[in-house]
């Protein structure tokens, strides 16, 4: 039992996954601090507060303390996609960039026109089934 364990754990994806685990997380406070000290306060400055958390808020029977907050959902929905665009155009974008620029100083090219070897591998198998036929 512990040889299996220790054979799991030894395997290179799993400690991949650790690493990207733990890179991910530190990754996370990197742009939650670039959203909430850089992103949002610009967006404050331009419009003001940037929350809808006090907007659409329904009270549901009589317990005054039961709502239905639309604002908060649409607050909520707002700031993940400030955060998808803020990952985007400060780390997508310029990632794709230097991958393009290093691909072309050292002469590779996209492979887009070579067709997928398991498309190639299944025509193959297609055409010597039909053969036999």
């Amino acid at each position: 039992m512990i040889k299996g364990f220790k054979e799991f754990i030894m395997k290179g994806n799993v400690v991949d996954l650790a690493v990207a685990v733990v890179i991910g997380g530190a990754f996370g406070t990197v742009v939650t601090s670039l959203v909430n000290n850089i992103i949002m306060p610009l967006i404050a400055g331009i419009v003001g507060k940037p929350s809808f958390n006090d907007v659409l808020k329904f009270q549901i029977g009589a317990d005054p303390s039961n709502f239905i907050e639309i604002g908060t959902f649409i607050t909520v929905v707002l700031n993940f996609l400030i955060i998808a665009l803020a990952i985007y155009f400060v780390v997508v974008v310029p990632m794709n960039h230097m991958i393009a620029r290093r691909n072309a100083k050292l002469g590779i090219t996209a492979e887009e026109d070579a067709p997928d070897p398991q498309v190639v591998l299944l025509t193959e198998i297609r055409d010597a089934l039909k053969a036999r036929n």
